[in-house]
């Protein structure tokens, strides 16, 4: 935290200093805002950052031709914030316009297209559009592999992003190749402390917990964390995630309690740090309601999956998995209760969006086919 206090001061003093000897749309502020907004998005001040974001790309529309490649930076930037501020679509837009400036502005195969395909790749991932989103992490590959040194930390950003589609996908073991790949990659180019090698344990992790392996899923959500803690302000949004991941091999080894531990951490930070719809809020609350669902707390269950899905509905695509799993939670709990009118529609409510956003065959499809049949048996 305290670099990115000096880096900010530093920038904000240069910015005064340029203030008093440079018209006030000269070319250099844009890149003093854009060094401003990129220090408050990592210090997960998103609002700030959107407003330096913005201020740069108004001087370079004012004091550059149209298609500059430092257009496409602020753009980037608008991008990234939004991103992390769940609003997918925005980000989208933004990181496409960004994506046209640069095809215009630079030779086909220039680094920076790389990260362009990757950061689409990445919002497409999240919004459960999977296909599209290998499809441009696949193209940014391609790029990278020749215009890259082998062990540049860009190559292994896209070896993790394609790792992510695969894990959401449901194939772990092309998941788990490709983030070993990433963190092999990521322990010669960066530092030992650097937030990118947080994530790639947190990847690792992920497809750990899915095979069932708690033990390994475990230590390296811990592995994360400690990095995190180094690297990271405490109030980082990553430690929210962490802290949900840890309360989810916890809930999976059947600990309740520490899994509800993590899960009140989880939230705690994420109230703080994010704005109110932002869809890791919502995975918070599912993860206490699956807890309580658990211990038999039913009610406390019900409600908790509740505020996870109006969450859902606001931040997420129509057949978003997620919004499926929400409805899916809530089945479960009415069949516990008896329900089994309520249970099955909301049953029927989230296969019907397995069946628009996964591919065939998918073990959450699977399930909640399942789960329909056992339940109409029982009807």
């Amino acid at each position: 935290m305290g670099e990115y206090s000096k880096a900010l001061s530093w920038h904000e003093r240069s910015l005064e200093t340029r203030k008093i000897a440079l018209p006030p749309n000269h070319p250099d502020f844009a890149q003093f805002y854009l060094n401003i907004g990129s220090v408050y998005a990592k210090m997960g001040e998103y609002s700030k950052a959107l407003s330096s974001y913005e201020r740069s790309l108004e001087i370079e529309k004012i004091a550059l031709p149209p298609n500059p490649p430092d257009l496409a930076s602020s753009y980037t930037g608008i991008a990234l914030v939004y991103d992390n501020m769940g609003e997918y679509s925005k980000a989208l837009s933004s990181y496409e316009r960004s994506l046209e400036i640069q095809k215009i502005a630079l030779p086909p195969n220039h680094p920076n297209l790389a990260n362009s395909y990757n950061n689409i790749s990445v919002v497409y991932a999240k919004m459960g559009e999977y296909s599209k989103a290998l499809s441009s992490f696949e193209r940014s590959l391609e790029i990278q592999k020749i215009a890259l040194p082998p062990n540049h930390p860009d190559l292994a950003s896209s070896y993790t992003g394609i790792a992510l589609v695969y894990y959401n996908m449901g194939d772990y073991s092309k998941a788990l190749s490709s983030h070993k790949r990433s963190l092999e990659i990521q322990k010669i180019a960066l530092p030992p402390n650097h937030p990118d090698l947080a994530s790639s344990y947190t990847g690792i992790g992920l497809v750990y917990n899915n095979m069932g392996e708690y033990s390994k899923a475990l230590s390296s959500y811990e592995r994360s964390l400690e990095i995190q803690k180094i690297a990271l302000p405490p109030n980082h949004p990553n430690f929210a995630i962490s802290y949900n991941n840890i309360g989810l091999v916890y809930y999976n080894m059947g600990e309740y309690s520490k899994a509800l531990t993590y899960y009140e951490k989880d939230l705690e930070i994420s109230l703080k740090s994010l704005p109110p719809n932002h869809p890791d809020l919502a995975k918070s609350y599912n993860g206490i309601g699956v807890v309580y669902y658990n211990m038999g707390e039913y009610s406390k269950a019900l409600s908790t999956f509740e505020r996870s899905l109006e969450i859902q509905k606001i931040a997420l695509p129509a057949n978003h998995p997620d919004l499926a799993a929400s409805y899916n939670n809530i089945g479960h709990l009415n069949y516990s209760i008896g329900e089994y009118s309520k249970a099955l529609a909301c049953y029927e409510k989230a296969l019907g969006m397995y069946q628009k956003s996964l591919p065939p065959g998918h073990h959450d499809m699977v399930r909640t086919q399942n789960n329909i049949a056992l339940l109409r048996k029982k009807m």
